[in-house]
């Protein structure tokens, strides 16, 4: 935009930045041209482990728990922890291991279902069907109940 003869204020105004900050675009242009405008890059700490290293962590956990060493099929922070390191060789703390898994991989938290031994289904369904609705049919006398002083039914009258 420069170089086509844009003032400053008309940079600063198409791309809705301050004018201070065109400014020092504008110094940083003349003295090296386009290629001084350049950003630097990535900005922050580079990731500890490189795409390559994260998709053999990746096949490793796919494996599960059992296949990799550990008695139940549950896969704990702890213990992805210590498959990326048992991989990789770097070792991650638990927040690390879950943002490594939320924002790289995507993945979210899991929870197995777990249903009780004891389980009946056909007491369930039995309960649903006979219990439930009875309960819920309201107190006995087949009218609708009041707690209020001032309903219909109440034997204290103002007078």
């Amino acid at each position: 935009m420069f170089r086509r003869g844009k003032s400053q204020a008309e940079v600063a105004h198409a791309l809705g930045v301050l004018a201070q900050a065109v400014s020092e675009w504008h110094q940083v242009w003349r003295s090296g041209g386009r290629a001084a405008l350049a950003g630097a890059g990535r900005a922050g700490r580079l990731p500890k482990l490189s795409d390559e290293q994260l998709a053999e962590v990746v096949a490793a956990l796919k494996q599960g728990p059992r296949a990799n060493g550990f008695g139940t099929d549950l896969w704990t922070l702890a213990r992805v922890a210590d498959v990326i390191e048992r991989v990789t060789g770097v070792r991650l703390g638990q927040t690390q291991t879950w943002e490594t898994l939320r924002r790289r991989l995507g993945w979210t938290r899991q929870r197995p279902a777990r249903r009780a031994l004891e389980r009946n289904d056909a007491a369930i369904a039995n309960w649903v069907e006979v219990d439930w609705p009875r309960i819920k049919g309201g107190p006995a006398g087949g009218g609708r109940g009041s707690s209020s002083k001032t309903s219909r039914g109440s034997r204290s009258s103002p007078r």
